[in-house]
């Protein structure tokens, strides 16, 4: 297993976790839960608004009705308003969720950097003071939600070279916050483009950390090479070059989201993940898509019908597919078998 302990760094093809010969993919449902804020304006640690919470209700009785166990990966105004635990908090006691924890710098305590940019990249803040803010949202969900939260995602998938080993001094087992096939270097953020999509195991002297990427598949004529041609213009700011290899059929950047991927698209990504054998697809969304307005993927009641529609077409190409839904500790579980295995 791969011994640097920084999960930005691409592990070795031997230290990836793979499928049996004999299993099937599983799927897991991720959801950034956050506040409400302007996603084009500055970054701010006052202004933003919880309206979207209350929908996290639905959202609960959509997946539990549909036999999916999410993960919240809750940040720290969420874990701030009762009415987000008095909603997932039953939840979760009764297995028909989990709680996760997410980070968002500018919003979390204690509140020592300056707020920009560079600094809404957790990773990017010194260590002393990352420490003290992951440790306070972990403490605050554990106060309020009465569970120890095992899974981590930074916001804006912002990784650090010591993030795997502030994880697990504190107690999580899992990150999922490398966004593979996306580069965030222009905005002071990492580089996942090599990233992996199987997970792997990162090694610290404090414990272990399983690395769930995000999934992103690339689909189109110029195969496993697409992506390289497409990463090229992105980098060059010709995004729509980007475009027109996706409209020609030859490369096409699908990630395993409600938010801005057509329902086909992901369907057709999904196919992808089969033929390479993934062991988990990780779809994700942000929780203010939730209620129309606060995110350029909902802005209309209209728009909410089809988010709903889009979980009904891919739950059904899943089950058609004949990949059944996972929980955080069943993935952990199995990668831990995976990995003595090794």
């Amino acid at each position: 297993m791969q011994q640097a302990g920084d999960l930005s760094a691409i592990p070795p093809a031997t230290d990836l976790i793979r499928l049996q010969a004999d299993e099937k993919p599983l799927f897991w449902v991720t959801i950034d839960t956050e506040e409400d804020f302007d996603w084009a304006a500055p970054f701010s640690r006052t202004g933003f608004r919880l309206d979207s919470v209350p929908a996290l209700a639905e959202c609960q009785r959509f997946f539990g009705a549909a036999g999916v166990r999410p993960i919240y990966l809750v940040d720290w105004p969420i874990v701030q308003d009762q009415r987000a635990v008095d909603i997932l908090g039953p939840a979760q006691q009764t297995g028909a969720c989990d709680i996760g924890a997410q980070l968002h710098p500018w919003v979390n305590p204690p509140h020592d950097e300056e707020v920009n940019a560079h600094n809404s990249y957790t990773g990017n803040l010194p260590l002393a003071l990352q420490r003290a803010k992951l440790t306070a949202l972990r403490d605050a969900i554990a106060g309020r939600f009465s569970v120890a939260p095992t899974v981590y995602r930074a916001g804006r998938y912002g990784l650090g070279a010591q993030t795997a080993r502030l994880l697990a001094e504190l107690g999580f087992r899992c990150d999922t916050s490398v966004r593979s096939g996306f580069d965030y270097r222009s905005g002071h953020g990492p580089d996942f483009r090599q990233a992996p999509l199987h997970p792997w195991w990162t090694v610290t002297d404090a414990g272990p950390i399983l690395e769930m990427p995000v999934t992103t598949l690339f689909s189109g004529l110029l195969g496993d090479k697409g992506a390289r041609f497409y990463h090229r213009l992105e980098r060059s700011g010709f995004t729509v070059g980007a475009a027109l290899l996706a409209r020609l059929g030859l490369v096409e950047r699908i990630a395993l989201t409600p938010e801005g991927i057509p329902a086909e698209r992901a369907c057709r990504a999904i196919d992808i993940a089969i033929d390479h054998a993934l062991p988990v697809l990780n779809f994700s969304f942000h929780s203010p898509s939730l209620q129309p307005g606060n995110t350029p993927y909902v802005r209309s009641a209209a728009d909410l019908t089809l988010f709903y529609r889009w979980w009904d077409v891919v739950l059904d190409h899943l089950a058609r597919r004949g990949v059944a839904a996972t929980s955080a500790a069943a993935i952990i579980a199995s990668a831990s078998e995976k990995a003595r295995a090794l």
